[in-house]
């Protein structure tokens, strides 16, 4: 296996040889585990496993995990009995972010026998291939490596696509080098370090060629993509994001490229000269802002003030025809006191943010904010969260009517129904449109004319030529 491990407690129970047998890998969290359980699928397939959804029966399910929360450690907890519901006998295996950093909370849970820290999750379908034990009741085995500083970047092989989905992910960086005080991520996916851009490239054109239309670049802090300082004379020399991102525009292909969550910091002029060009890049930018207090921004140790959040998103703006904002925040930061949220209400407003990801401080082990002794207390997260969200459903609301009469191009997700709710594609700008489509139109690029608004989505008709 090319991942360290350590092997503690060798109870992997035995008959798991994948011949004519059901695997089902839920995946939670972020876009990188979307990436990477796509990876472990691939290699069950390849072991003779028939995979199926994680709702269904499984002899076989597999748990990529997250932690950035409490939520999200009981979402895994949650997952784990709902899988030995659904087969009592089925073996179950945890991976992902929690598994790294408290794999022993997790081997304490009845049923799971199987725990993979994210240096080994690659090594899966071998460990389960290659293992045998006779005792279902002992401690479930363990695969971890508490450092995570050796791990090759990029996986050990590409994603040959994305099943049902029209929109790929690409990850081209993992780990992070900051250690903001109320995150533990740092220490779950280790130093950042960012992939080769030929191995970026053949994932980009390999997705593309499969019929993706949209690549979604990833990364746990993607804005500090750096190529090593190796000189590797077989790989491509660039600098960093932008100039991969110039790289991956020059792919062959009707297709359009979007960022995932950026840092304020990371918004560079370049980055806003690449993406006010044309080319293939959406306009829309999902900006990791957390807090818009100074002081707050201060102790969460972030590397931008509230100027300096202003300035670039403001910037951004101004540069990027069509710009939809969407962030990252969070209320009720230990000392967070009215005034300091009220200047993250209203940078809501004065930034527009459209599509806000809302979430309340988390205490977390190992992570120094917790241990601030001025908690803010849950209600007032939950009264605090609330006034974020209907701020920014105000935004959203008037973004999505200013689109009325006009026309643009969609990208088809899904058939559409006409009893079906919701959404079925979406402009490049992020908002999500419903339009009568055939069911040969899914993953095309269609011309449509706005007619409505109804709740968050646009309503649409297909503009023939």
């Amino acid at each position: 296996m090319t991942a360290m491990m350590t092997l503690v407690e060798s109870t992997v129970p035995e008959g798991v040889s994948g011949a004519g047998r059901r695997a089902a890998v839920k995946t939670l969290g972020c876009k990188i585990n979307v990436y990477e359980s796509n990876i472990i699928s691939q290699q069950l397939i390849r072991d003779h496993w028939t995979m199926v959804d994680s709702s269904q029966e499984a002899d076989l399910y597999v748990i990529n995990s997250c932690t950035v929360t409490q939520e999200a450690d009981r979402q895994t907890r949650q997952e784990i009995r709902r899988a030995l519901r659904r087969n009592p006998s089925a073996k179950v295996v945890v991976t992902g972010c929690y598994a790294q950093l408290v794999p022993n909370e997790l081997t304490e849970i009845d049923g799971v026998d199987l725990v993979v820290g994210n240096d080994a999750k690659f090594s899966i379908a071998e460990i389960l291939r290659t293992s045998s034990v006779s005792d279902l009741q002992g401690q479930a085995t363990k695969y971890s490596d508490d450092t995570l500083g050796d791990r090759s970047c990029p996986p050990p092989e590409l994603v040959t696509r994305y099943d049902g989905q029209t929109r790929a992910f690409v990850q081209v960086q993992q780990g992070c080098d900051h250690s903001c005080t109320f995150c533990v991520i740092h220490k779950a996916r280790g130093p950042s370090r960012s992939f080769k851009v030929s191995a970026v490239l053949r994932q980009a054109e390999k997705l593309i060629s499969q019929g993706h239309r949209e690549i979604v670049i990833c990364g746990i802090d993607l804005g500090s993509f750096r190529v090593s300082e190796a000189k590797d004379p077989t790989e491509v020399q660039i600098s960093g994001l932008v100039s991969l991102l110039k790289k991956i525009d020059d792919l062959s292909g009707e297709f359009r490229i979007r960022l995932s969550s950026i840092d304020p910091h990371h918004i560079t002029d370049e980055l806003l000269e690449l993406l006010s060009s044309g080319g293939k890049f959406c306009p829309y930018l999902h900006v990791s802002v957390q807090s818009a207090s100074t002081l707050i921004l201060k102790r969460m140790k972030r590397r931008y003030s509230r100027e300096q959040l202003y300035e670039r998103v403001t910037k951004a703006q101004e540069r990027v025809p069509e710009l939809v904002v969407g962030a990252d925040i969070m209320v009720g930061f230990p000392t967070e006191s009215d005034e300091q949220f009220r200047d993250t209400l209203t940078a809501v407003k004065d930034l527009q943010i459209v599509y806000p990801h809302v979430f309340p401080f988390s205490l977390r082990d190992g992570a120094p904010a917790s241990r601030i002794p001025a908690q803010v207390p849950r209600a007032i997260q939950r009264e605090r969260a609330s006034s974020i969200r209907a701020e920014s459903a105000k935004w959203r609301h008037r973004a999505l009517r200013s689109w009325l009469g006009r026309s643009g191009e969609v990208l088809i997700e899904r058939s559409s129904y006409p009893s079906a709710p919701g959404y079925n594609a979406r402009l490049a700008n992020y908002m999500p449109v419903k339009v009568n489509v055939r069911a040969g139109d899914v993953g095309q690029f269609v011309k449509v004319k706005v007619i409505a608004v109804q709740a968050d989505t646009l309503i649409a008709e297909v503009m023939f030529s």
